[in-house]
């Protein structure tokens, strides 16, 4: 038998979010990998299917991350070439903040084996419904927070900013569960060359069991340095902007419309 690999998405809320694809790949399944944030989201899977093995425990602190997605990889690729039907369940969507997922399934692929990813619902879906959000109204733009402070982004504070994994920003090492007030302390001044610092920002994190509350607190970019955060957090800053007309682009644009009327009445 051919071996095969599904990377499946089982969204946030245990069990409120998972599609019946990615619950009927698991059921069929020769073996479950699982990627979740939750030990009793992990004993959930266990009652679709009798062997599922935990990829947490490749996590270390002080053990680079890319160490620790790479033996995720291979753990997962073993059994395929073995030829089991492989599939790998991770909380959210499996494409989103998400090494492993992507790079088993080139590899499957580049190796000719069959292989796809199913979506579930992410931190990003959940942010939306939750912060009531609509990111075709301002705009919205996303970063992961180290790759914010590492590089020279550019952004535009006349729409949303969400920075992604705040409880690591500034991690170059990638082996820390998490960083602190003096990381934070970079980012708030690099923040501050577009904001100030009362501008308030939204500390957001989405519910993981049915019982959790959804976390919405409402901060200055001050008060962001210690802040209580943790490594599910998400900074959504709001804009601190009016979006400011292209002056040159709507001429051109009511010229056309112009031209096209007098062309209409002819």
């Amino acid at each position: 038998m051919t071996g095969s690999l599904a990377c499946v998405g089982i969204g946030m809320t245990l069990g409120a979010h998972i599609c019946p694809l990615s619950k009927s790949y698991i059921e069929q399944a020769d073996v479950v990998f699982s990627g979740v944030s939750h030990g009793i989201t992990e004993i959930w899977l266990q009652e679709m299917h009798p062997d599922v093995r935990s990829l947490q425990k490749y996590y270390q602190e002080g053990k680079n991350r890319q160490i620790t997605y790479n033996e995720m990889v291979d753990a997962m690729m073993t059994e395929v070439r073995a030829g089991k039907r492989v599939v790998g369940a991770f909380y959210g969507h499996p494409g989103v903040f998400a090494q492993a997922p992507h790079k088993s399934i080139a590899m499957a692929k580049a190796e000719g084996f069959p292989a796809r990813m199913v979506p579930g619902i992410s931190a990003e879906d959940c942010l939306i419904a939750d912060l009531g959000i609509d990111p075709g109204r301002f705009g919205c733009q996303q970063f992961e927070a180290s790759q914010f402070m590492f590089y020279k982004r550019q952004y535009d504070p006349s729409c949303y900013l969400i920075l992604w994994q705040i409880g690591l920003a500034g991690d170059k090492s990638l082996a820390k569960f998490s960083t602190g007030a003096a990381h934070r302390q970079v980012l708030v001044e690099l923040l501050t060359e577009k904001y100030s610092l009362d501008h308030q920002v939204i500390l957001y994190e989405a519910a993981v069991l049915p019982i959790d509350s959804v976390r919405e607190e409402w901060i200055s970019i001050s008060d962001l340095i210690d802040a209580d955060i943790h490594m599910h957090t998400t900074l959504v800053i709001p804009p601190s902007q009016k979006m400011k007309p292209n002056k040159k682009v709507l001429a051109r644009l009511t010229e056309i419309e112009k031209n096209l009327s007098a062309v209409t009445k002819q």
